[in-house]
């Protein structure tokens, strides 16, 4: 699994607009409960994470019985399902074996809108190569749920390359995915109006490094 070539694609064959769309209303749905003071936000239904002002809670404990009438076992079901076709898509375009590839963290979804940084978490527009953030990320992927332009501006994916940049606008139901390493330098635009949703999904090569997909409490 572990990388044996370099490189970066987008599609928009993987995840139907509807599919994505249901996706951001759980995303909303679970953000409405907390959220940070500053421009970004994040949900993490494997770990239970979600901003809360300065600090991080979870979601599960924080807010115990509430769960259920935020998410349903059908919105669990989906967000696997997705996920799954996300790391298929991913395998066959490295020419990788899908088993001997891990779902890890941190993976989640992401609210970006203008409001001015409070803490360091909020500042998402620092250029960075993710093995070097996250460690265990071998492949990084980001399922767009909003579209650059309509529902936000700035918010684009930025790959710093040494020739010049290459830029991939969100769309609702786009999948940008690559290989986590030096090769792929990017940055986030600052978002100027407007909310963006996505879902970063990373992968590892390294079992031990695995999480698995969440469930209902």
């Amino acid at each position: 699994c572990t990388p044996l070539k370099c490189g970066r694609a987008v599609t928009d064959a993987v995840v139907t607009r509807e599919e994505a769309q249901m996706l951001r209303r759980l995303a909303e749905r679970g953000l409405s409960l907390a959220g940070s003071e500053g421009g970004a936000s994040i949900l993490d239904l494997h770990s239970g994470a979600l901003s809360m002002g300065k600090q991080f809670v979870n979601i599960y404990r924080y807010f115990g019985e509430q769960i259920g009438e935020v998410f349903t076992q059908e919105d669990f079901q989906l967000y696997s399902d997705v996920r799954a076709r996300i790391q298929a898509v991913v395998a066959e375009t490295f020419g990788l074996d899908p088993a001997l590839m891990f779902l890890t963290k941190p993976t989640f979804f992401s609210r970006i809108n203008s409001t001015l940084a409070q803490t360091q978490h909020d500042e998402y527009w620092h250029p960075h190569i993710d093995k070097v953030t996250y460690g265990s990320f071998d492949y990084t992927s980001l399922l767009y749920l909003s579209d650059y332009g309509s529902d936000f501006g700035g918010g684009r994916f930025i790959f710093m390359d040494p020739s010049g940049n290459r830029t991939v606008e969100p769309r609702t139901g786009r999948v940008s995915f690559f290989s986590s390493g030096s090769e792929n330098l990017h940055r986030v635009e600052q978002v100027t109006w407007g909310t963006r949703f996505a879902i970063t999904v990373s992968f590892t090569c390294d079992p031990a490094h695995a999480i698995t997909d969440p469930a209902m409490p």
